[in-house]
């Protein structure tokens, strides 16, 4: 049977395997954060240099951080902080492969910090307990693992979510995908959304009672969505997505983005997220809106649809040399004040709660969608086997099963390559016939 997440597990593997890359020796002493700052609690003194990582597009953000931060420690050290651009999506794989000449501070998505705590590079997070008082319930969760925080909690914005012009679209058209087509196609126009991405084809899988997840080795995937067995089967959903993917009111794909189709008239609605939310109020202006995902038909019922939902994390290297400084730094990157300038410079949405409920962001109609979809929102935890498989499966959908393959063919195919066993889509042990898979696929194929 498959079970979730234990991150320690793979702990030692992890360590051994990050630390060999490093060319380190198993008894080289390394500096903690614990071992840096006197008994008396006082930070050291002297020269600190910390380098941080942070997306391209953060620059000036952080360069300002770093100005406000220096200015508020003046005194107590003489600090010397850089800023880097780095890629998040490849923090973790970069970090572990040399940990030792690694940032000392960096940002990164919290699908990664799995990998990052079993490696060593992240430690407990000291004021554990005030770091979550004031952060969102759902971003400290992102940031720990069996009840321990080992990062600082830095965005809550990364999902997805309706936006729709209530020019052509009323509040009761996108409550459910049928009425959202519907409407779309009278006013000759269309829905956006990328149904060949992994990320967004979750949201039709991901709240019925069929399952993915990582298995015990934090890598692998157990995937289950070819099931005949489940209340709503593979082929259940298979069936609507290919409904929905083949409706001439739905496009998946836009040569500009979908912010370009909304400004051009193509879009009326599509399934995005907050870092669109600039581009659709110019298009849209006043007509503007956004709300949760809508209801899909599915198996003759309305379904809820899903989603993936990220969290930007701060991570403090263990293995840097002013790792307590680092600490600091990393509460002040993240704290109320820096997360509001977050969302000013940069569109992001805090996870701060006190930021998240005030001035201009707590007015955010794509903020507040995503609050109103968190309720049916799950983290990302999938092995790189599941993006190539799922967004072949999705773009099937779209194209109407061109390969002619039965509905249930196609899943047990996404499910193998994401699992790597071969799978029936039928029970743990059950036998099955040869009859009984051919009448599987006479009644896919006649769909």
């Amino acid at each position: 049977m498959h079970k979730r997440i234990q991150a320690f597990l793979l702990a030692a593997l992890l360590v051994l395997g990050s630390i060999a890359g490093c060319g380190t020796k198993a008894n080289d002493a390394v500096t903690t954060p614990d071992e840096e700052v006197a008994e008396d609690g006082a930070l050291p003194s002297g020269d600190v240099s910390l380098r941080v990582w942070g997306a391209e597009e953060d620059e000036e953000l952080v360069n300002n951080i770093i100005s406000s931060f220096i200015s508020k420690y003046q005194g107590q050290a003489n600090f010397k902080i850089s800023f880097e651009a780095h890629s998040e999506a490849n923090c973790k794989d970069d970090i572990l492969g040399d940990v030792l000449n690694a940032p000392d501070v960096f940002t990164f998505a919290d699908d990664q910090l799995m990998a990052l705590v079993a490696s060593g590079v992240l430690k407990k997070v000291s004021n554990d307990s005030e770091i979550a008082s004031r952060n969102l319930g759902a971003s400290t969760d992102a940031a720990s693992i069996n009840g321990t925080l080992y990062a600082y909690p830095l965005t809550a914005d990364n999902g997805y979510f309706l936006f729709y012009n209530q020019k052509y679209l009323t509040e009761e058209d996108v409550q459910t995908m049928d009425g959202l087509l519907a409407a779309a196609s009278a006013c000759g126009k269309q829905v956006f959304m990328e149904m060949t991405s992994g990320w967004y084809m979750y949201s039709f899988f991901g709240n019925t009672d069929m399952e993915i997840g990582l298995n015990d080795d934090g890598i692998s995937t157990y995937c289950n969505w070819n099931a005949k067995y489940t209340n709503i089967t593979g082929v259940d959903v298979a069936e609507a997505m290919m409904k929905i993917g083949t409706n001439p009111a739905f496009s998946t794909t836009s040569n500009d983005g979908f912010v370009a189709g909304a400004a051009d008239g193509t879009f009326v609605a599509g399934v995005s997220g907050i870092w669109d939310e600039n581009g659709i109020k110019e298009a849209w202006g006043d007509d503007y809106a956004a709300v949760k995902l809508p209801t899909y038909t599915v198996a003759g019922q309305q379904l809820q649809m899903s989603s993936y939902a990220g969290y930007k994390l701060v991570g403090v290297n263990s293995y840097s040399p002013n790792a307590a400084w680092a600490a600091v730094f990393a509460d002040w990157m993240t704290n109320e004040e820096n997360q509001t300038l977050r969302f000013t410079m940069r569109g992001q949405g805090p996870s701060n709660t006190n930021a998240a409920s005030s001035g201009d962001i707590a007015e955010s109609k794509a903020l507040k969608a995503l609050q109103q979809q968190a309720e049916f929102s799950s983290l990302q935890r999938v092995g790189g086997t599941y993006w190539d498989a799922a967004s072949a499966f999705g773009t099937a959908m779209v194209e109407g099963d061109p390969s002619s393959k039965s509905l249930q063919a196609l899943l047990n195919e996404m499910v193998t390559a994401i699992t790597g066993e071969e799978t029936t889509g039928d029970p743990e042990g059950a036998e099955v016939t040869e009859e009984a898979d051919t009448a599987d696929a006479d009644a896919s194929a006649s769909n």
